[in-house]
Protein backbone atom coordinates (compact mmCIF):
# COMPACT_ATOMS: atom_id res chain seq x y z
CA UNK A 1 0.00 0.00 0.00
CA UNK A 2 1.72 3.47 -1.03
CA UNK A 3 1.07 5.49 2.12
CA UNK A 4 0.44 9.35 0.66
CA UNK A 5 0.86 12.80 2.41
CA UNK A 6 -2.75 14.83 3.02
CA UNK A 7 -4.58 16.87 0.73
CA UNK A 8 -1.70 20.26 0.43
CA UNK A 9 1.17 18.76 0.66
CA UNK A 10 3.55 18.53 -2.17
CA UNK A 11 5.54 15.84 -3.15
CA UNK A 12 9.51 16.67 -3.02
CA UNK A 13 11.38 13.69 -2.60
CA UNK A 14 11.28 10.11 -1.14
CA UNK A 15 12.80 8.03 0.85
CA UNK A 16 15.91 5.96 -0.61
CA UNK A 17 16.40 3.93 1.98
CA UNK A 18 18.21 3.29 5.55
CA UNK A 19 21.72 4.81 5.61
CA UNK A 20 23.51 3.22 9.03
CA UNK A 21 21.85 1.77 11.96
CA UNK A 22 20.84 4.78 13.83
CA UNK A 23 17.52 5.82 11.97
CA UNK A 24 18.89 7.67 9.57
CA UNK A 25 17.12 8.24 6.14
CA UNK A 26 18.78 8.67 2.81
CA UNK A 27 15.87 11.03 1.15
CA UNK A 28 16.07 11.26 -3.25
CA UNK A 29 15.14 14.78 -3.83
CA UNK A 30 16.00 16.91 -6.77
CA UNK A 31 16.82 20.27 -4.63
CA UNK A 32 18.20 19.07 -0.51
CA UNK A 33 17.55 23.07 0.30
CA UNK A 34 13.93 22.50 -0.35
CA UNK A 35 13.75 20.06 2.74
CA UNK A 36 16.91 21.00 4.81
CA UNK A 37 15.50 24.33 6.44
CA UNK A 38 11.94 22.56 6.93
CA UNK A 39 11.29 21.43 11.23
CA UNK A 40 8.59 18.79 10.01
CA UNK A 41 8.53 16.47 7.09
CA UNK A 42 5.39 14.48 6.19
CA UNK A 43 6.81 10.66 5.55
CA UNK A 44 4.33 8.70 3.58
CA UNK A 45 0.78 9.58 5.57
CA UNK A 46 2.70 10.71 9.08
CA UNK A 47 4.39 13.72 10.08
CA UNK A 48 7.67 13.79 11.43
CA UNK A 49 10.00 15.93 13.37
CA UNK A 50 13.57 16.40 11.54
CA UNK A 51 16.09 16.30 13.70
CA UNK A 52 18.95 16.65 11.69
CA UNK A 53 19.94 16.68 8.37
CA UNK A 54 23.45 16.69 5.97
CA UNK A 55 24.70 16.01 2.74
CA UNK A 56 26.77 13.29 2.24
CA UNK A 57 28.08 12.08 -1.40
CA UNK A 58 25.16 14.31 -3.09
CA UNK A 59 22.64 12.71 -1.18
CA UNK A 60 20.69 14.01 1.79
CA UNK A 61 20.74 11.99 4.95
CA UNK A 62 18.22 12.77 7.48
CA UNK A 63 17.23 11.79 11.13
CA UNK A 64 13.69 12.22 12.22
CA UNK A 65 12.38 11.91 15.83
CA UNK A 66 10.44 8.23 15.88
CA UNK A 67 13.16 6.44 13.67
CA UNK A 68 15.58 5.17 15.94
CA UNK A 69 17.19 1.98 14.31
CA UNK A 70 18.00 0.50 10.62
CA UNK A 71 14.90 -1.40 10.94
CA UNK A 72 12.02 1.33 11.13
CA UNK A 73 14.17 3.32 8.64
CA UNK A 74 13.83 0.53 6.37
CA UNK A 75 10.31 0.05 7.19
CA UNK A 76 9.60 3.79 5.55
CA UNK A 77 11.52 2.97 2.36
CA UNK A 78 9.59 3.65 -0.82
CA UNK A 79 7.38 6.94 1.03
CA UNK A 80 6.93 9.80 -0.30
CA UNK A 81 8.50 13.13 1.50
CA UNK A 82 6.08 16.11 1.57
CA UNK A 83 5.68 19.54 2.96
CA UNK A 84 2.82 21.59 3.35
CA UNK A 85 2.39 24.30 0.21
CA UNK A 86 2.25 26.77 2.51
CA UNK A 87 5.95 26.44 3.28
CA UNK A 88 7.07 26.28 -0.24
CA UNK A 89 8.97 29.14 -1.80
CA UNK A 90 6.85 31.36 -4.33
CA UNK A 91 8.70 30.30 -7.99
CA UNK A 92 9.44 32.49 -10.79
CA UNK A 93 6.57 32.78 -12.68
CA UNK A 94 6.33 30.28 -15.55
CA UNK A 95 7.64 27.55 -12.78
CA UNK A 96 5.38 25.18 -11.42
CA UNK A 97 4.99 22.72 -8.43
CA UNK A 98 4.08 19.24 -10.20
CA UNK A 99 1.18 18.52 -7.47
CA UNK A 100 -0.24 22.34 -8.96
CA UNK A 101 -0.89 20.58 -12.32
CA UNK A 102 -2.33 17.41 -11.82
CA UNK A 103 -6.19 17.73 -12.64
CA UNK A 104 -5.53 20.33 -14.64
CA UNK A 105 -7.48 20.16 -18.38
CA UNK A 106 -4.96 19.91 -21.22
CA UNK A 107 -6.45 21.55 -24.82
CA UNK A 108 -4.30 21.84 -27.79
CA UNK A 109 -4.27 24.48 -30.21
CA UNK A 110 -7.48 23.91 -32.22
CA UNK A 111 -9.43 23.57 -29.16
CA UNK A 112 -9.85 20.07 -28.69
CA UNK A 113 -9.29 18.48 -25.37
CA UNK A 114 -6.81 15.86 -24.71
CA UNK A 115 -7.12 15.02 -21.48
CA UNK A 116 -6.17 15.72 -17.62
CA UNK A 117 -2.68 15.92 -16.10
CA UNK A 118 -2.62 12.50 -14.03
CA UNK A 119 0.66 12.74 -13.14
CA UNK A 120 4.13 14.21 -14.40
CA UNK A 121 7.67 12.28 -14.00
CA UNK A 122 11.07 12.74 -15.13
CA UNK A 123 12.38 10.31 -17.93
CA UNK A 124 16.20 11.60 -17.32
CA UNK A 125 16.07 13.54 -20.83
CA UNK A 126 12.86 16.00 -19.72
CA UNK A 127 9.73 15.61 -17.73
CA UNK A 128 6.65 13.82 -19.00
CA UNK A 129 2.89 14.82 -18.70
CA UNK A 130 0.89 11.56 -18.31
CA UNK A 131 -2.88 12.38 -19.48
CA UNK A 132 -6.09 10.17 -18.06
CA UNK A 133 -8.62 10.60 -20.73
CA UNK A 134 -9.31 7.90 -24.08
CA UNK A 135 -6.56 7.33 -25.06
CA UNK A 136 -4.20 7.59 -22.67
CA UNK A 137 -1.30 10.18 -23.66
CA UNK A 138 2.14 10.87 -22.43
CA UNK A 139 3.46 14.32 -23.85
CA UNK A 140 6.89 15.52 -23.32
CA UNK A 141 6.68 18.64 -20.85
CA UNK A 142 9.44 20.83 -23.53
CA UNK A 143 8.71 24.43 -24.59
CA UNK A 144 7.82 23.35 -28.39
CA UNK A 145 4.89 21.58 -26.80
CA UNK A 146 3.98 23.53 -23.58
CA UNK A 147 2.51 26.62 -25.20
CA UNK A 148 0.22 28.02 -21.43
CA UNK A 149 -0.16 27.29 -17.77
CA UNK A 150 -3.06 28.52 -16.91
CA UNK A 151 -3.34 27.64 -13.20
CA UNK A 152 -6.14 29.87 -12.50
CA UNK A 153 -8.70 28.84 -14.89
CA UNK A 154 -7.05 25.14 -14.36
CA UNK A 155 -6.11 24.58 -18.17
CA UNK A 156 -2.54 23.65 -19.90
CA UNK A 157 -2.40 24.64 -23.63
CA UNK A 158 -0.32 22.26 -25.75
CA UNK A 159 0.92 21.91 -29.66
CA UNK A 160 -0.05 18.83 -30.10
CA UNK A 161 -2.57 16.95 -32.38
CA UNK A 162 -5.66 14.93 -31.33
CA UNK A 163 -4.75 12.42 -33.28
CA UNK A 164 -0.64 12.12 -32.29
Amino acid sequence: MVRKPPDGHVTLGRVAGAYGVRGWLRVAVDDPADLQTQPQWWVGDAEYAVEQTKLHSGALLAKLRGIDDRTQAEAVKGATVALPHSVLPALEPGRFYWADLVGLEVVNEAGIALGRVRALFSNGAHDVMELEGKPARLLPWIPSVITHVDLAHGRIEVQWGADW
